[in-house]
């Protein structure tokens, strides 16, 4: 799903909420979410999971053209940890699929 599907779908699902209005509370959501990761924050949204911040220390990785080292800098990368009511959906919507 990108973002202009979840726009649409909640323009749809709200006929009261103008697409430009849905547009722009799309656009505030993501926007806090990511200023809070950006601050160092934890983000944890019931039934649906939690970001956070991994940190990855400095490594020697290769190019893998030339095989050249290189220096790989130390850096946060942002993770996602589903939660135990998306994972049940998940797999039972899975289960569905694979019995049919």
């Amino acid at each position: 799903m990108t973002r202009s599907d979840l726009i649409a779908i909640l323009a749809e699902r709200f006929p009261q909420l103008v697409a430009k209005d849905a547009e722009f509370a799309v656009k505030s959501i993501v926007d806090a979410l990511s200023a809070a990761l950006a601050s160092g924050r934890r983000i944890e949204i019931r039934g649906f999971g939690s970001f956070s911040l991994n940190y990855r220390p400095p490594r020697v990785g290769r190019n893998p053209k030339t095989g050249e080292r290189v220096e790989v800098p130390a850096k946060y990368a942002p993770h996602f940890k589903p939660g135990k009511e998306l994972r049940l959906r998940v797999d039972e919507r899975h289960a569905d699929e694979t019995t049919a």
